[in-house]
């Protein structure tokens, strides 16, 4: 039998093989930052090997490299580079200064990166549960805390409930078509005209629940608070950006490859899930005072802002959901930055009444977290206001203007809860003396991150057109 090309699979070998020399460098590196080096050194070698790399299928298109998931994993090193600068401070404070900490993550990265190039439910399914598992862990990474242990065994049986979802999904769906590939599904359905079959509808829901979960879409939600509340604040800011983007990348393969002649059916699905999405996110972050918490229900917001690509559909809908999760990578993981450096010995920082009379303690620090409360509410000249353009624009040219309008509507709504986190930095008086853990790891993440947010905001055509051009051919 020849042998199959693998070229197309480097940029994954290499991860793999990166992430199990950090789980064995651990063994005998007594410093753990040189471990955080090596993982940030691996994201940039895997990084390169994404251009680098071959185009194209491998296995009989179970693997698929193109534009579509080079940009995502694009995404995911983005967010593991951040959070690994975010961490090497805070995981000292915490005392679980441990390399499988990093391992985990470039383990979870991995699945993600299988997941954006799954051209098959079956590979699909082992990218997620690698990324799933390492992900659960990581939330629990907290041994000895038992808001920890709760986020990791409800992220844990909720995950395993919503990946049961999947399978039966992918079970349905193989009885009907007889293949789980999803250009080999796509074919079979419009062949033998069987859209209309309760069947393939239950399955099209049931995949809808499973992606749900992952993205953290109403009412898939209920695991999100809890979770980023009790996760390490470093995992809580990796979770609401890596695994959501990928959740966001199987959406969009699966519905619109797949199911793509179905799309006046799911599209139908979608809405209703996008708008209860951001009600649910934006209604009840105004009445939260933890922010995590707050940041929890935000992100569920955000996962219904970016809902509106799919259901615009088309290369100008899917581009302007790339773009989205692009800018949000860099916008909310800053945020969790400035979270993280309120965490000193004794002093959690996570009520927002710990914000308040920051700005005069600490003005660098008060104004990169309000550069990034006003880029998650949308206001120019931030690259939030230009994702919400972009997403609201492609719904406008897909004839949704009325979905466009309520977006807006819950957007004006989330201006109160963010821009509050700004009144109690700048309009209130300190209640005492409010210590940063700073690192010069932290310092660069922020630097980056207000630097991505500001200049995309004011010349937003580069990722724009990048997300356009990795659309083509999708």
């Amino acid at each position: 039998m020849p042998m199959p090309d693998i070229r197309p699979l480097v940029p994954e070998i290499v991860m793999a093989c990166l992430a199990m020399l950090v789980l064995i460098l651990d063994l005998v590196v007594k410093r753990k930052g040189i471990i955080a080096v090596i993982t940030m050194i691996s994201a940039f070698v895997v990084f390169y090997a994404l251009f680098g790399g071959v185009r194209g299928e491998a296995f009989s298109g179970m693997f698929v490299s193109d534009g579509y998931s080079v940009f995502f994993k694009i995404i995911f090193l983005i967010s593991l580079v951040l959070t690994t600068l975010i961490s090497v401070r805070y995981i000292e404070i915490e005392k679980v200064n441990f390399g499988e900490y990093y391992s985990l993550m470039l383990f979870s990265t991995l699945g993600m990166m299988v997941m954006a190039s799954a051209g098959d439910i079956i590979v699909l399914y082992l990218g997620l549960e690698l990324m799933a598992l390492s992900v659960y862990v990581l939330a629990g990474f907290f041994r000895h805390d038992t808001r920890s242990n709760e986020a990791s065994l409800k992220y844990f049986l909720l995950g395993a409930f919503a990946s049961a979802f999947l399978l039966y999904a992918t079970s349905m769906i193989y009885g009907l078509t007889g293949t789980t590939n999803l250009r080999a599904i796509a074919q079979y359905l419009a062949t033998h005209g069987i859209e209309d079959n309760p069947a393939t509808m239950l399955s099209v829901m049931l995949f809808v629940v499973a992606f749900g979960f992952k993205i953290a879409a109403a009412p898939f939600h209920m695991w999100a608070p809890d979770v980023y509340e009790g996760a390490p604040t470093s995992v809580t800011a990796f979770m609401s950006v890596g695994p959501k983007a990928a959740g966001f990348a199987v959406f969009g393969r699966v519905f619109l490859i797949a199911f793509g002649n179905l799309q006046i059916n799911w599209v139908g699905i979608l809405i209703p899930i996008a708008i209860l999405t951001m009600a649910v996110g934006n209604i009840i972050a105004i009445s939260q005072t933890n922010i995590k918490r707050m940041l929890a229900y935000s992100s569920i917001a955000h996962a219904g802002y970016a809902m509106i690509g799919l259901v615009s559909g088309g290369s100008e809908g899917v581009a302007s959901m790339m773009n989205y999760l692009f800018i949000y990578a860099f916008m909310n993981i800053g945020a969790f930055a400035v979270v993280i450096m309120l965490r000193t010995e004794g002093f959690k920082g996570e009520n927002i009444t710990d914000y308040e009379g920051l700005a005069k303690s600490h003005p660098l620090a008060s104004a990169l977290m309000l550069v990034f409360m006003f880029s998650l509410t949308g206001i120019p000249p931030t690259a939030g206001f230009v994702g919400k353009f972009y997403l609201f624009l492609a719904a406008v040219n897909a004839g949704y203007t009325w979905l466009a309008v309520v977006a807006v509507l819950f957007s004006a709504i989330s201006a109160y809860f963010y821009l509050r986190i700004v009144m109690f930095m700048y309009m209130k008086e300190p209640k005492g003396e409010v210590k940063l853990s700073a690192s010069s790891s932290t310092g660069i993440a922020l630097a980056v991150t207000a630097t991505a947010v500001l200049v995309i905001g004011v010349l937003p055509s580069g990722v724009i057109n990048m997300a356009r051009a990795a659309v083509l051919g999708f």
